[in-house]
C-alpha cells in the first residue's frame, strides 16, 4: 500500500497552534519561569556562548552565538539556527535579552536548549558592529550575512543553514535566502514585509520619507523603543518591565540607528521576490501586526515555488514576536517547523 502523503501546505491561526501540547506547555511554563524545562529533548547541560567577528571589507561584524556545552572536535555538526535582526535594536537584545524576574525572553537560549547550534549577528551600524557609515540597507544586510557565513561554515562544519529573521531582519534573511539558496536550510520569516499592503505603521512611517532619503541615521532612544510596544494598538500583550530592559542595553551603544531599512521598507518594496526563494518557508505573524498584513503576506504566500510552506498567526501578538506574552506560541511554531519530518515524495 503506498505510502500517504500528508499535505504541507499550512494555514495556522489562532487555536490551530494546538499541535504538539506538551512541548507547547512547557515552552509557556519556560516562559513564565525562565526555567530550564524548555526542550526537553536535550534541555539539560549549560548554555555555552561565543563571540566571533566576520569582515565586511574593513567593517568588523560582531557574531555571537550559544549552543549546549562548548563545540567538542570531531562531535556530529548540530543543526544550524541563524537568527537575524530588525531596524531598531541589535542581535542580543532581540534575541537575548534578560528581563529581570520576568521568565525566559531569550530566544537563542530557548533553542539551544531544543539542540540548535544557534547564531546571530550585529549588522553594519548596529551595536557591537563596526559601521561602513552607510545606512545599513537590506543591500547591505545581505552582504553582512554573506560575510558572517564564513565564519558559521568554518565554525560548525555546516555549509547551510536554518535562518529566522524578524521584521526588516526577515526582509534581510528574505533576500539572502534569493543570492544565497545553497546557503539556506529552512526559512522562517517574521512579521515580514512584501509589498506594504494595507500596513497603517508604513503609511505613517513614510511621512518622513524624505529624512530617511538624506539622512544615514535616525533617533531612536528610549521612548521610540517603548512605542514599539504600543503602536499597533494592544500594549497589553507585552510587560512593560520588556521594554525598559530593552532600552537599557540598547542606549549602551546609544540613541542613533541607521536609516536604511526604513528607506527600504518605506520606498523600495518589494526586496523580496517570492519565486525566487526555493527553501520551506513558514511566514509567522502576530494577529494585531501594523506592518505585516495579511493581505501582504498572502499574496507573498500564494507566490511560493515550495509546497513546504506554512502561514501562521498568533493570537494577541502585535509586531514583535519573540517579546510578547505569548512568545511561548513563537518559539513552538519555529521549532515546529525547523523539525518537521521529511514527506513522502512522488
Amino acid at each position: 500500500m503506498p505510502e500517504t502523503q500528508l499535505p504541507r501546505r499550512t494555514f495556522i491561526a489562532g487555536s490551530g497552534l494546538g499541535i504538539g501540547t506538551a512541548m507547547l506547555s512547557s515552552l509557556a511554563q519556560a516562559a513564565e519561569t525562565g526555567g530550564a524545562t524548555v526542550g526537553q529533548a536535550g534541555a539539560s547541560g549549560e548554555i555555552w556562548s561565543s563571540e566571533y567577528w566576520a569582515k565586511k571589507g574593513d567593517v568588523a561584524l560582531n557574531l555571537y552565538r550559544k549552543r549546549l556545552q562548548a563545540p567538542k572536535t570531531g562531535e556530529p555538526p548540530l543543526p544550524v539556527l541563524f537568527l537575524v535582526h530588525g531596524s531598531s535594536n541589535s542581535a542580543r537584545t532581540s534575541f537575548d535579552l534578560t528581563v529581570p524576574g520576568r521568565g525566559e525572553y531569550s530566544t537563542m537560549n530557548v533553542f539551544a536548549r531544543h539542540g540548535f547550534d544557534v547564531w546571530t549577528m550585529d549588522h553594519d551600524g548596529y551595536g557591537r558592529s563596526g559601521s561602513s557609515g552607510n545606512n545599513s540597507d537590506i543591500a547591505s544586510g545581505v552582504a553582512d550575512l554573506t560575510a558572517a557565513m564564513d565564519v558559521v561554515a568554518r565554525e560548525t562544519g555546516r555549509q547551510s543553514f536554518h535562518f529566522c529573521g524578524t521584521s526588516s531582519g526577515a526582509i534581510r534573511a528574505g533576500a539572502f535566502a534569493m543570492a544565497q539558496p545553497q546557503r539556506v536550510s529552512r526559512l522562517a520569516l517574521g512579521a515580514f514585509t512584501y509589498k506594504g499592503t494595507g500596513a497603517p505603521t508604513l503609511g505613517r512611517r513614510a511621512e518622513r520619507l524624505e529624512y530617511y532619503r538624506t539622512h544615514n541615521r535616525r533617533l531612536r532612544d528610549r521612548e521610540m523603543i517603548r512605542s514599539i510596544f504600543s503602536r499597533d494598538g494592544h500594549p497589553a500583550g507585552y510587560d512593560p518591565a520588556v521594554a525598559e530592559a530593552l532600552a537599557d542595553e540598547e542606549m549602551k551603544f546609544g540613541d542613533q540607528v541607521p536609516t536604511g531599512t526604513y528607506l527600504d521598507m518605506t520606498a523600495n518594496l518589494p526586496l523580496v521576490q517570492p519565486d525566487k526563494v526555493k527553501a520551506p518557508v513558514l511566514l509567522i505573524r502576530g494577529e494585531h501586526d501594523g506592518i505585516a498584513t495579511i493581505e501582504d503576506l498572502q499574496e507573498f504566500y500564494k507566490a511560493l515555488p515550495n509546497g513546504d510552506r506554512q502561514f501562521v498567526t498568533l493570537p494577541e501578538v502585535s509586531h514583535s514576536l519573540g517579546f510578547a506574552k505569548n512568545r511561548h506560541l513563537y518559539w513552538h511554531a519555529v521549532h515546529a517547523f525547523l523539525t518537521m519530518p521529511p514527506g513522502a515524495t512522488t
